[in-house]
C-alpha cells in the first residue's frame, strides 16, 4: 500500500506542477497578439526594398526607415523589465541591414520580457511614460498596441510602393 500511496502522491505533485507551469490566459493571449505583430513587422522590414527605406508618403511624415527605427526603440521598455534598460542607436541608422538588425534586437528584448511574465511578475509596477506607475503586463500590452499602430502605418507605405504587406500576403 505504501507504493500505491507514494505513486499517488507523485502523480498529484506532478499534476500540480503542470498546472502551475501553465501560463495565465491573459498573459498567453496577449503574448500571442504580440507574436503576431512582431512576425508581421519583421517580415515587412525584410520585404521592403533597400531603396524604399528613405521613402516618405508625404514630406511631413517619417520615412520607412525612421518608422522602423522608432519601433526598435521599444528595446528600452522591454529590456528594462528583465534587467538593465538598453537604448537603441537605430535612429542614427539608414541602411536596411542595420535597421533590421536593430528591430530584431528590440524584439529579442521583448521576447525575453514576455517570457518572464507570470502571475506575480505581470503585476509588478514599473515607471511608465512620464513616471506614471503601471504594471509590467500593462506596459507590454501598451507596447504591442503601439506596434500594431505602427504596422498599420507601414502597411500603407508598403501599398504605396507596390509591396503587399505580410498580413495580406496569403
Amino acid at each position: 500500500m505504501n507504493r500505491f500511496a507514494a505513486s499517488l502522491f507523485a502523480l498529484s505533485f506532478a499534476g500540480s506542477c503542470a498546472l502551475q507551469a501553465q501560463t495565465n490566459p491573459l498573459i498567453a493571449e496577449n503574448k500571442a497578439a504580440y507574436t503576431n505583430v512582431k512576425n508581421n513587422l519583421l517580415k515587412a522590414a525584410e520585404k521592403m526594398p533597400e531603396d524604399a527605406y528613405s521613402f516618405k508618403p508625404t514630406p511631413e511624415v517619417q520615412s520607412w526607415g525612421q518608422r522602423i527605427a522608432h519601433i526598435a526603440n521599444q528595446i528600452g521598455t522591454c529590456s528594462g523589465m528583465t534587467g538593465e534598460r538598453k537604448t537603441s542607436d537605430a535612429g542614427n541608422k539608414t541602411a536596411k541591414a542595420d535597421l533590421v538588425a536593430a528591430l530584431k534586437a528590440s524584439f529579442d528584448a521583448c521576447d525575453a520580457a514576455w517570457d518572464s511574465m507570470n502571475d506575480k511578475s505581470a503585476m509588478e509596477m514599473i515607471a511608465g511614460r512620464g513616471g506614471a506607475q503601471r504594471s509590467k503586463l500593462g506596459a507590454l500590452i501598451g507596447n504591442t498596441t503601439h506596434d500594431v499602430e505602427m504596422y498599420g502605418y507601414l502597411s500603407v507605405y508598403m501599398r504605396l510602393k507596390g509591396v503587399v504587406p505580410p498580413s495580406s500576403d496569403h
